[in-house]
């Protein structure tokens, strides 16, 4: 029968636990964030494979839900609140507007995001649709927001929280850092690819190593891998250079950069620079003496 996937349960809890108990006359309550119809529930987004109807919109209308069809349901509802954070009043209506905003923008978070059903006066019912089919629903939207996912987002369990951790950040009741979700997709990229230890990616060694505080240019490491010996050398002058750095008191950035500087040799920064970044850099200095 029709299930709540692990992602969006996940979700449900981190708007519960922010909105649920928070400052204000109507804060949201577990009985107003709903991911499975109820039993009488057939087709759409709530339903999963057992409650689909023949040419459910929900499945055909994009090959994203036709290849993601499971028993899980694909959407969330959220219910009414009023809550205060950030000297500012926080309503269903506010969120919703914020949401479609972000959808609308294509943020990078929003992407598994097929529909939002909403409204922003308790009246009148508008949709926001990535395929562009729809501009309305039924009645019952004028007091809950409906959010639907394409279904295969769903089935491959990712995470489905960021855009509604980055909503709680925005009106202050819940701290972030200021990278862009971008930013964010790039760093967790970047740290997976440095962090694989399989023996074919040594310089993930060196950084996992880096970041539990051991030596990077350890021996055992190092000597499996010749091509590490300069980066090790390299790792050594750079720590020697802040070392000899850290007793002085400078006043200005220029002298502390200066000083870094001072203990990375042409040599050294040349075999830093893969290959094919250092004929750029050539063709770029050779165009500037040029000029």
């Amino acid at each position: 029968m029709t299930r709540a996937p692990a992602n969006l349960l996940a979700l449900r809890t981190l708007l519960l636990t922010h909105l649920d108990n928070a400052p204000g006359p109507d804060d949201l309550e577990p009985a107003e964030v709903g991911i499975v119809g109820d039993p009488a529930h057939r087709g759409g987004y709530h339903c999963g494979s057992d409650r689909v109807v023949t040419n459910d919109y929900s499945v055909v209308e994009s090959p994203r839900d036709r290849a993601g069809l499971t028993l899980d349901a694909a959407a969330l509802d959220v219910g009414g609140f009023e809550v205060r954070s950030g000297g500012s009043t926080h309503t269903l209506a506010s969120f919703s507007r914020w949401c479609v905003g972000q959808c609308a923008a294509n943020a990078a978070d929003t992407r598994d995001i097929r529909e939002i059903i909403y409204s922003l006066d308790g009246k009148t019912v508008k949709r926001w649709d990535r395929l562009g089919k729809r501009t309305s629903g039924d009645s019952s939207h004028r007091w809950h927001t409906h959010v639907s996912f394409f279904r295969d987002a769903i089935k491959a369990g990712r995470d489905q929280r960021p855009l509604f951790r980055r909503y709680l950040s925005s009106i202050g009741l819940l701290e972030e850092n200021d990278m862009t979700p971008e930013e964010h997709n790039w760093l967790a990229t970047v740290h997976k690819n440095l962090t694989v230890l399989d023996g074919r990616n040594p310089i993930g060694q060196i950084y996992t190593r880096m970041a539990m505080g051991e030596d990077a240019t350890a021996t055992n490491y190092v000597s499996a891998h010749p091509t590490l010996k300069t980066l090790g050398a390299q790792l050594t002058a750079l720590q020697s250079a802040l070392a000899a750095l850290s007793g002085r008191d400078f006043t200005d950035e220029p002298a502390i950069i200066q000083g870094v500087l001072a203990g990375l040799t042409p040599e050294r920064i040349a075999a830093a620079i893969p290959p094919a970044m250092a004929k750029q850099v050539a063709d770029e200095l050779a165009r500037r003496l040029v000029a």
